[in-house]
């Protein structure tokens, strides 16, 4: 196989960088994308020359006014797309915003109508259920302190 035929098969997924973010009750940040029908972590994709982490720190920044620190990796989540291409998912710990922060979001008026705070039972219900998995999968990560790799929001290992 020559170089150019080795490059043409090469994966070039999108990738994209969210955080997850608590208030003090362990409720967890989703906003309302007004692009979506459906509530989203904050979050977006990768530029170029920039790493997941400095995408997730730049978008949090945009689309929510606020500038806490991010915290560890806890989930990469691989999501085939033969229509739009594959995608590569990152998932960080926000950790918990302090009220001071909360009071000071401001969001992006251009990209986000709203946000709030839910607790994980009420996830399914506002999300698309591949990132419903993801963030579960998340929480579940951020208290085992261990990052997860999931393929479309699932553990490869159920599957076997």
């Amino acid at each position: 196989m020559s170089e150019n035929e080795h490059e043409a098969k090469m994966a070039r997924p999108r990738m994209a960088a969210g955080a997850l973010f608590f208030d003090e009750a362990d409720r967890i940040l989703l906003v309302e994308p007004s692009y979506k029908d459906y509530r989203d972590v904050p979050g977006g994709y990768v530029e170029q020359g920039e790493s997941p982490r400095q995408a997730c720190v730049r978008e949090v920044r945009e689309e929510l006014g606020i500038e806490p620190p991010i915290g560890r990796l806890l989930v990469v989540d691989w999501a085939p797309n033969p229509g739009e291409g594959d995608k590569v998912l990152y998932l960080f710990d926000g950790g918990r915003l302090s009220a001071d922060l909360r009071h000071r979001i401001a969001l992006q008026a251009d990209e986000l109508r709203g946000y709030g705070f839910h607790t994980s039972d009420q996830v399914p219900g506002l999300t698309i259920p591949r990132l419903a998995r993801r963030i579960a999968a998340a929480v579940q990560a951020r208290a085992d302190g261990l990052a997860a790799y999931l393929e479309w929001g699932e553990s490869p290992e159920s599957s076997v």
